[in-house]
């Protein structure tokens, strides 16, 4: 066998469905663990400096925020090497379809990892519709904000007055960063537009962006992992029913 026939079967045993599935997994982990953990931090000092004056006031916030940055340290862990057993099944699947390595034939064994993994890539798929839809509430409260400072800046320019403007606001409350005893809770007027002229203001808000898109990158891995899974395993029953094992 020459070395052309042996890259050609080489390359024939790739899963490439489970392959683009896993950087695409890793690379929409990578992009919602990193900016979303440096967003976290961003947000307690945007929320401590400018909506909160009490400490009590945002301290369920920073507790909150706190404890999700571990979480983010072990969803990148766990996406990791679940990614990696993913890919693993597909290499496994895909050789045992097409017989690539002389004796190696599907068992009953490997049909039920292949379910297995359906199983778990399904119910992980709606958690993380979840957590991507989650991941939407501050991208849309940062996008209201630079809006409501985009008119403030409007109507500054056009009255004079500044209290023709003052009524315009942002309220945190309102999107559960902070309780509605907190005080002030929202920043209005000019004071609002002080704040979306800050570079943490816009720091934070790319970085929410990219949050949620690695997020919708994940979520599309996933959706990928669940189509190459529920076929190999398709797949996988038809063989073991013509009787290779």
């Amino acid at each position: 066998m020459g070395c052309y026939d042996c890259c050609v079967r080489c390359l024939g045993a790739v899963p490439y469905p489970s392959l683009v599935a896993t950087l695409l997994c890793y690379a929409g982990m990578a992009l919602f663990c990193g900016c979303g953990h440096e967003a976290l931090a961003n947000t307690e000092v945007l929320v401590e400096t400018y909506f909160a004056r009490n400490v009590q006031d945002y301290v369920v916030m920073a507790s909150f925020i706190k404890y999700f940055q571990y979480v983010i340290y072990g969803l990148a862990s766990f996406f990791f090497l679940y990614g990696i057993l993913l890919l693993a099944e597909g290499f496994y699947t895909t050789s045992a379809v097409k017989q690539t390595f002389g004796e190696f034939r599907s068992t009953q064994c490997g049909r039920c990892l292949s379910l297995t993994f359906i199983i778990v890539t399904y119910i992980l798929a709606f958690i993380w519709l979840a957590v991507f839809a989650f991941t939407a509430v501050p991208v849309l409260f940062l996008f209201n904000m630079e809006q409501t400072c985009h008119n403030i800046n409007i109507l500054a320019e056009t009255t004079p007055s500044i209290n023709q403007h003052g009524w315009i606001c942002m309220d945190a409350r309102q999107y559960g960063l902070l309780p509605w005893n907190a005080m002030p809770g929202k920043a209005c007027g000019m004071t609002l537009a002080s704040i979306c002229k800050t570079s943490e203001f816009y720091v934070t808000y790319d970085l929410y962006i990219a949050a949620f898109a690695g997020a919708g990158v994940t979520l599309l891995a996933l959706f990928l992992y669940m189509i190459a899974t529920t076929y190999n395993y398709a797949v996988l029953r038809f063989l073991g029913r013509k009787g290779i094992r």
